[in-house]
């Protein structure tokens, strides 16, 4: 399988595991969780979409995605979507908070985390098939 096919099954897999928290999970610790598995899936997107990020500059790029997204809400203008379009609330939140931060901060580095091991994972196929018919 592909980095990039496993970096888009991952996502879909932190998103999953990210409804379930806010589901399964009460409200002290689903936020926390949520809110940093709502980062590792910015970085796995960054990587997504540009596969060739390291994936410390993914890491760094997803905490800043997050960090202005954060800042973003003490415009008022994600509440105001969120009125019209209630799953905007989702994707950009509604009230800054900054221990928000930190709690990004950890996702992202889970997500550049995962981003490694998936470039590992494909660098060693890469090897595996040379080594095949090489």
């Amino acid at each position: 399988m592909s980095p990039r096919t496993l970096t888009v099954l991952g996502a879909a897999g932190v998103v999953v595991a990210g409804l379930g928290a806010r589901a399964a999970l009460p409200a002290p610790v689903a936020g926390p969780v949520g809110d940093a598995l709502y980062a590792t899936l910015v970085v796995l997107l960054v990587v997504a979409v540009r596969p060739r990020t390291s994936p410390p500059a993914a890491g760094v790029v997803g905490f800043a995605v997050c960090v202005v997204i954060e800042l973003f809400q003490l415009t008022g203008v994600p509440v105001a979507l969120a009125e019209r379009v209630p799953a905007v609330r989702l994707v950009l939140g509604t009230t800054f908070w900054a221990p928000d931060l930190l709690r990004y901060a950890i996702g992202a580095a889970l997500g550049g985390l995962l981003c490694a091991i998936v470039a590992r994972a494909g660098t060693a196929d890469a090897e595996a098939s040379v080594e095949a018919f090489g």
